[in-house]
């Protein structure tokens, strides 16, 4: 019977309302199908009564989904701050990515995403584990039936930043944006070293687009993350993505430039 603690509550909660709703069941009909009455799936959803492991189970049983939201609450790696983008992600429909530094977690591979996730010493290994398989888990809204459109702007020097010991992985990695590339609601655009000084070195953003036109802003830091929904922080990163965008290379060339730093990193 234990509660599950917010902010990852808030999250479970606003996804099994989702799932309700566009199956169509009541919280009447709900709730006698996960073992629960319909003032107490109405207080869960409400948020007037704790979210519980045995609620969970009860919705997974409910939408014989085979333990998905179980799963969630287990393995779900990322951390608080990460989960109203999370949201943002899984239902836009329009997703734009900068990166300067690293390749963006949507785009990476499982090995790469392990040496990025180990750079943290106080991670253990069993946290690694579970924010990669989290971030692992994030890639299927690229292969669904309804995908976004994902433009990506990556600065030249997150494709060659390994070092001996990790050119196989990279070379992997460069490998998997390449194949990836070629889907056709995948853009990727590599700013080349050549461009030198530009405004996105001063970090990385992502937007997305919901089904409503709405746009929301992400940013990263050292110490977390942000969402950005204000009106003067979006035209900010509206002006700054255009302002990448433009320094990057044609679809065409980009590709041509991961192979050719794909020769580089070696066979793998």
């Amino acid at each position: 019977m234990a509660d599950v603690p917010s902010p990852l509550a808030d999250f479970i909660v606003s996804e099994i309302r989702r799932a309700r709703g566009a199956s169509g069941m009541t919280q009447e009909a709900f709730g006698r199908a996960a073992g629960f009455s319909a003032s107490h799936v109405s207080a869960v959803e409400s948020g007037t009564r704790a979210l519980t492991i045995d609620f969970i189970r009860g919705a997974d049983r409910a939408f014989g989904n085979g333990g998905l939201f179980g799963r969630l609450v287990v393995k779900l790696g990322a951390p608080s701050w990460f989960l109203p983008w999370l949201d943002a992600e899984r239902g836009a429909r329009q997703l734009r990515l900068f990166e300067p530094l690293l390749i963006p977690g949507l785009l990476q591979t499982e090995n790469y995403a392990h040496v990025v996730m180990r750079l943290n010493d106080l991670m253990s290994a069993t946290e690694v584990d579970q924010q990669v398989s989290a971030r692992m888990s994030r890639h299927k809204i690229l292969t669904g039936d309804s995908p976004p459109q994902v433009v990506a702007v990556l600065d030249e020097s997150t494709l060659r930043r390994a070092g001996d010991e990790h050119a196989g992985i990279m070379a992997e990695q460069v490998a998997h944006l390449i194949t990836v590339a070629e889907l056709p609601h995948v853009h990727v655009h590599v700013i080349p070293a050549g461009a030198g000084l530009h405004i996105g070195l001063s970090g990385p953003f992502a937007l997305a687009r919901a089904s409503d036109g709405t746009w929301v802003g992400h940013l990263e830091n050292q110490l977390g993350g942000i969402v950005v929904d204000s009106e003067d922080g979006l035209h900010t990163l509206q002006t700054r993505w255009e302002n990448v965008r433009n320094e990057a290379l044609p679809r065409r060339q980009s590709n041509e430039l991961m192979k050719e730093v794909h020769s580089h990193h070696g066979p793998h």
